[in-house]
């Protein structure tokens, strides 16, 4: 995989979301033309939670066109809310999953130099958004989670736009190896000890590990999957 196309970008604002009118920016819409892409992320794009959203290691959110067909198929009484922006992305992809890009790969979107800096873990919005109780245990089970941009280098990035693989200095972690680790083989000492060395890892997720290996326990996932978790 040494490219793949930014087929829409997409931005939103904070306002009500869920039972409770906590305010959510998760529906984001598409935007016409091209948009400045900044290190915190896109001009226009907001948080409403940013102790888990935003920032610079969640600078840009994108997620694979080709899952879309997969989740209307497994669950078609909510088919019509799986299409493109349904996870609150701001990029959407086509030509690539979480099985193309590995940690620390460094994609060119023409001004624009991108770096996978981490999945995404799923949280309980995406129960209330796709109106499927236990959506967010189902979306980190299949790994199809989307996953997260730094931008290193700034500047416009609009639809259409074809990203080209730079540099993959992380040849051995996969998005699809590191869902593993955190989600199945969760206390495998040998891959959390080089998980934990990668110097391109957030440090939220460097803490994570480390924290395994010195409890052998693994955290609890309740409050951030729902109640159905």
């Amino acid at each position: 995989m040494v490219h793949f196309l930014i087929a829409e970008v997409r931005i939103g604002k904070k306002k009500p979301f869920g039972p409770d009118g906590a305010l959510s920016a998760m529906d984001k819409q598409p935007v016409r033309g091209p948009v400045q892409a900044t290190v915190g992320g896109l001009i226009g794009d907001e948080q409403a939670d940013t102790r888990h959203h935003g920032g610079v290691d969640k600078a840009v959110h994108a997620y694979s066109a080709f899952h879309y067909a997969a989740w209307a198929a497994s669950l078609p009484e909510a088919a019509s809310r799986f299409r493109p922006g349904g996870f609150g992305e701001n990029l959407v992809v086509d030509g690539a999953t979480e099985a193309d890009l590995c940690l620390g790969d460094r994609w060119r979107a023409g001004e624009v130099l991108l770096e996978v800096s981490q999945g995404r873990q799923p949280c309980w919005k995406l129960n209330v958004r796709f109106g499927v109780p236990d959506m967010a245990r189902r979306v980190q089970a299949s790994g199809w989670t989307g996953w997260y941009f730094r931008v290193v280098e700034p500047g416009q990035i609009a639809a259409g736009t074809k990203s080209l693989l730079e540099a993959r200095p992380h040849p051995d972690w996969p998005l699809t190896r590191v869902t593993d680790l955190l989600y199945r083989n969760k206390l495998d000492r040998e891959a959390l000890t080089a998980f934990a060395s990668l110097p391109c890892l957030p440090e939220g997720w460097r803490r994570l590990a480390e924290r395994r290996l010195e409890s052998g326990r693994v955290e609890d996932w309740g409050a951030r999957l729902g109640a159905s978790g």
